[in-house]
């Protein structure tokens, strides 16, 4: 897969439904994504969130059309997918730093131009990672759904419940696992815990996520967590697969917690993501 290419699409179907109430999965959907792959890829290589995205554009195009002077305010917050004009008044307010009818009044407005993604190839740090074959395993996890959009903040807090709530004395929790749904929708499954060869049976709340036989791209990350594992996802999809003779396979994703210091600037975690060659 294109990633360059496919971002643009999709920030060219938003540009041209900004005035439409569209979805994360109908964006997804539109390049041909699940919403997790795409909300994640959309934000590494643009620095925001695909609703961000839509939000910023929206109010700058408000408040291009208000700054002419031409319309009311509640046409326009309608328009832009706005439920009320005080809704609208206050989500304009923060981005413009001025109310809606000083606009009309011709005081400066901000503007947020279209995007369009390029990769840039420089030289400089090296990505320490290897190819492997691994046979097909079950991993024993701790679930529950997130939502692509809110999954930044909810699964750092799932992390400090498993934790809190001594989930790790029934299953050691060195495993992080993305495995997407299949339901076209913009959730996705994510479990912590470890694979099911460690430990005998299955405790009460956790389950077994089986996981095929694939290729696999390990890649080394070195550094405080999680700062580091996330440092590693935006160059993965900023450097390595744009031009890499792999692709991902869209269907789960590791993330390999190992013994040591977390804290420490040596400490060594893995991104295990399954590929195949491109064709």
């Amino acid at each position: 897969m294109d990633w360059v290419r496919t971002i643009n699409d999709a920030i060219k179907y938003m540009e041209d439904n900004l005035t439409e109430d569209i979805t994360l999965a109908d964006i997804s959907k539109a390049v041909n994504l699940s919403a997790f792959h795409f909300q994640r890829a959309f934000t590494l290589l643009t620095g925001m969130s695909p609703a961000e995205y839509l939000r910023k554009r929206r109010l700058s195009q408000a408040g291009s059309e208000l700054a002419k002077g031409d319309g009311k305010v509640i046409d326009i917050a309608l328009k832009y997918c706005y439920d009320s004009p005080e809704s609208f008044t206050k989500a304009f307010t923060r981005f413009h730093g001025l109310s809606p009818a000083q606009a009309k009044k011709g005081e400066p407005i901000q503007f947020m131009s279209r995007y369009t993604v390029r990769i840039t190839i420089e030289g400089g740090s090296i990505m320490e990672y290897k190819i492997e074959r691994w046979e097909e395993m079950d991993l024993l996890v701790h679930s529950k759904l997130f939502h692509a959009e809110t999954s930044d903040t909810e699964i750092p807090k799932f992390w400090d419940e498993y934790y809190a709530n001594e989930e790790y004395r029934k299953i050691p929790g060195y495993l992080g696992v993305c495995a997407q749904e299949k339901s076209g929708g913009d959730e996705f499954k994510y479990g912590i815990g470890c694979k099911a060869a460690d430990i005998d049976g299955i405790p009460e709340g956790f389950e077994i996520i089986h996981i095929p036989e694939y290729d696999w791209a390990v890649f080394k990350c070195i550094g405080p967590s999680p700062k580091a594992i996330q440092d590693m996802w935006e160059r993965i999809y900023k450097e390595w697969l744009p031009v890499s003779d792999y692709e991902l396979i869209p269907d789960v994703d590791i993330e390999n917690y190992l013994p040591g210091d977390p804290s420490s600037s040596n400490y060594v975690s893995e991104i295990c993501i399954p590929v195949r060659k491109k064709q």
